[in-house]
């Protein structure tokens, strides 16, 4: 029970509470008995004056006995509650109305006494009870004289032992019997609506705590789904929907992480299945040259050298473009940009590749505005973009086709399209052409050889330059691809 957060803030509020009334009816019971001892002294401030100034105490030197008798017999009579003590002027008690044994004092301070008669303290003022060695109550007092004569003291004590404790204070008092009454009702009441109040407050912290944990059960697939939480809620609605949106991030990475990894088990296939195929052809060829170099003949021998020469070529490349992905991914050199002109770029790299254009019959074509403005980015980079993406133009595109360089000029960039008339790839290869050794299955084989590297590269560095790159293609008509660079700032 304790585990839950409303029943935590329930028994705080419990203790508070209880510390808090405690404390409440301590301070009640002793601020209501200053009260009624200056209440009581006040009002019964000229009684020993009335008493001495009535009753003759003392005469000649001796305490008169039966005036004080009958003084005591009254008394009792009309206020129980009173103690009359008749003192010398050394405080010594003389006689006391109180029953015979319980005065447990032979001596009255004095001092209290003359501040009394004097005026000079305010109420209410204790003095010595006699019947308690440690005690002290209110009181009255008056000088008692022998004719003209200061012979001693009137004491009277205000309250007798039954008003000592706090019980008899409650026993005496209705009004404070129902106060604490009426406190306790409401410190009961308030108990009851804090737990009513921290179950409604917490029911939102609840839903969330299952939401989690539902979520952790979930083997964190599943993300929290919490409807009509808001983000300008208060501080649970901004909660839920961060673990919301954590839970999301968890979700998607959980699931990268898994197709990361099935991606590294491919990769590793891939890479073993391409760095094989050329290392066995290469060690075919060497070894039959090196078996039949006596039987072959010069041209033969020429072959077999540019067969291998070509195959150990195809896997420098691989190695070389595995090496470059490698460190794009490591970002241990970051892209260094510079401002520079794309379209001088375009037609520098489109003058590399013309060459291999013309072999194959095909139209290198670029359309460049001649006032486009600088972009910002790698220029190293993006040339190695546009080198991908021609060579591979060129690569697929058959004899007659054409291949068209060119570039649009934006209000917030400029964009670059390398289209071409060849055999387009299918909508189910389009989207894994950028995967790492993925080649659709019209270009293995016995279509032209590649790495599967060259679009993963691409991404690779567009991504650095957080620039997405589009593919647009038609089966039998062709493929376009494009993207966006920033222009420079003046």
């Amino acid at each position: 029970m304790l585990n839950r957060l409303s029943a935590r803030l329930t028994l705080a509020l419990t203790v508070i509470l209880a510390v808090t009334c405690g404390a409440w009816l301590a301070l009640t019971l002793f601020a209501t008995r200053l009260y009624q001892e200056e209440v009581d002294q006040s009002l019964n401030s000229p009684l020993a004056h009335y008493i001495a100034k009535a009753y003759p105490l003392i005469s000649d030197g001796l305490v008169n006995r039966d005036s004080l008798t009958g003084l005591f017999d009254q008394l009792m009579v009309i206020n129980p509650r009173i103690e009359v003590y008749l003192l010398d002027l050394e405080g010594n008690i003389l006689a006391f109305s109180a029953e015979p044994g319980r005065v447990k004092r032979e001596q009255i301070d004095l001092q209290p006494v003359r501040s009394w008669i004097a005026g000079s303290e305010t109420l209410p003022l204790r003095g010595d009870d006699p019947r308690d060695p440690g005690g002290r109550k209110p009181f009255s007092a008056a000088e008692v004289y022998d004719g003209e004569r200061h012979a001693g003291y009137l004491y009277v004590v205000l309250e007798g032992e039954e008003y000592e404790s706090a019980a008899g204070l409650l026993a005496s008092s209705y009004i404070l019997r129902l106060a604490i009454g009426t406190g306790a009702i409401g410190v009961l009441v308030a108990i009851g609506a804090g737990i009513l109040s921290f179950a409604w407050l917490t029911r939102r912290l609840r839903r969330l705590s299952e939401a989690v944990e539902a979520f952790r059960k979930a083997d964190f697939e599943t993300p929290v789904n919490l409807a009509n939480w808001r983000r300008g809620g208060d501080e649970i609605d901004r909660l839920g929907v961060a673990v919301e949106e954590m839970s999301q991030r968890i979700a998607d990475q959980i699931e990268q992480l898994r197709r990361a990894d099935a991606t590294r088990r491919d990769m590793v296939a891939n890479i073993s299945h391409d760095l094989r195929t050329p290392l066995a052809s290469l060690q075919g060829y060497l070894e039959t040259l090196s078996m039949k170099q006596d039987s072959f003949s010069e041209a033969q021998k020429s072959r077999y050298l540019d067969l291998a020469v070509r195959q150990g070529d195809r896997l420098a490349r691989l190695i070389a473009e595995l090496f470059e992905l490698a460190m794009l991914d490591s970002t241990v050199t970051p892209p260094n940009f510079e401002a520079f002109s794309l379209g001088e770029l375009v037609q520098d790299v489109a003058q590399k590749f013309r060459p291999d254009a013309e072999r194959k019959r095909l139209h290198l074509e670029t359309e460049i505005p001649e006032t486009a403005p600088f972009v910002r980015a790698d220029i190293g980079l993006i040339e190695r973009v546009l080198e991908n993406l021609i060579e591979n133009a060129i690569k697929y595109t058959p004899e007659g086709g054409s291949v068209r360089l060119s570039l649009a000029v934006g209000t917030d960039g400029i964009e670059m399209r390398v289209a071409d008339t060849g055999q387009g790839i299918d909508a189910d290869d389009r989207e894994r052409i950028f995967e790492r050794f993925y080649r659709a299955e019209k270009s293995r084989g016995e279509g032209p050889d590649g790495t599967g590297l060259g679009l993963a590269i691409t991404q690779r560095i567009l991504q650095l330059h957080d620039c997405p790159i589009r593919v647009e293609s038609v089966l039998g008509k062709g493929t376009a691809f494009t993207f966006r660079l920033p222009l420079a700032q003046s």
